[in-house]
């Protein structure tokens, strides 16, 4: 399954993700990946997540963070849940290649039986409908 968490820049999109990466880590019998761009979520996070920094691996854009995404969910059978914050920051594309990206996400979803949210700011007015026919939003 496919989350949005959509919402304003301030309007507390990080806490949320916060408290469903340490929820998820605690309720879960594998693993957690919380993605993000930068390292200002090391101390918010319990240590039992795996905590990435995009800016590491260069990750731009929504192929290169669906590839990366992918391969984590090859490389490790064990992940359940994958939450990634900032994802325009991430992927410049912002809205414009949302739609593509989710679909695929959602795929993936399905195959590897991973629960994936995406943090997105923007109003929920401006994501398309056809995303949200995919995707569920909080």
């Amino acid at each position: 399954m496919v989350t949005l968490l959509i919402g304003k820049k301030g309007s507390g999109k990080t806490k949320k993700l916060i408290a469903m990466a340490n929820e998820a880590v605690a309720a879960s019998s594998g693993n957690v990946v919380v993605i993000e761009k930068g390292s200002k979520l090391t101390y918010d996070v319990t240590h039992k997540a795996r905590l990435i920094d995009t800016e590491q691996y260069t990750i731009s854009g929504y192929d290169m963070l669906y590839g990366f995404i992918s391969g984590i969910c090859a490389g490790n059978y064990d992940v359940t849940d994958i939450l990634v914050d900032s994802t325009f920051k991430i992927a410049p594309e912002a809205i414009s290649g949302l739609e593509v990206f989710t679909k695929k996400l959602q795929n993936l979803s399905d195959t590897t039986s991973t629960n994936i949210v995406l943090l997105i700011s923007a109003n929920e007015s401006d994501i398309p409908d056809s995303i949200n026919a995919v995707c569920t939003s909080i």
